[in-house]
C-alpha cells in the first residue's frame, strides 16, 4: 500500500503561482509514475501531469503545457506541480496519484493509488 498527501494548496489570485507537493509513505513510491489530476465542481476528474519513476518522461495536458512543471524527488518520496500563471479555470480540488503506468500517463484508471487532494481556488 502506498498512502499519498498532498499539500499546498490555497487561495490565489489570478497570474499568481503555486507549488503542490504529494509525499508518499508505505510501500516505496519511488518505482511508480506519479501522476496530478484535478476536478472542478460539476466537472470530471481531469488529467494535469505525469511524470515517470525516473523523472525522465512526463506528461501534460494541452492547457497547463508550458505552465506547469512536474518534477519528483525519490529520496523524498515527493512529486511536485509547480503551477505558474494560474487562471480562474485552474480552481479544482487536486489530486495525486501513483501508479505502476508505462503508459497512458493522463487514464486515472492506471493509477492504484490516490491522496484526498488538496484545494486550489484562482481568484480574477
Amino acid at each position: 500500500q502506498v498512502q499519498l498527501v498532498e499539500s499546498g494548496g490555497g487561495l490565489v489570485q489570478a497570474g499568481d503561482s503555486l507549488r503542490l507537493s504529494c509525499t508518499a509513505s508505505g510501500n516505496t513510491a519511488s518505482g511508480y509514475t506519479m501522476g496530478w489530476f484535478r476536478q472542478a465542481p460539476g466537472r470530471e476528474r481531469e488529467p494535469v501531469a505525469a511524470i515517470d519513476w525516473s523523472g525522465r518522461d512526463t506528461y501534460y495536458t494541452r492547457s497547463v503545457k508550458g505552465l506547469f512543471t512536474i518534477t519528483r524527488d525519490n529520496a523524498k518520496n515527493t512529486v511536485y506541480l509547480q503551477m505558474s500563471s494560474l487562471k480562474p479555470e485552474d480552481t479544482a480540488i487536486y489530486y495525486c496519484a501513483a501508479g505502476n503506468v508505462k503508459r497512458g500517463y493522463g487514464l486515472d484508471s492506471n493509477y492504484d493509488y490516490w491522496g484526498q487532494g488538496t484545494q486550489v481556488t484562482v481568484s480574477a
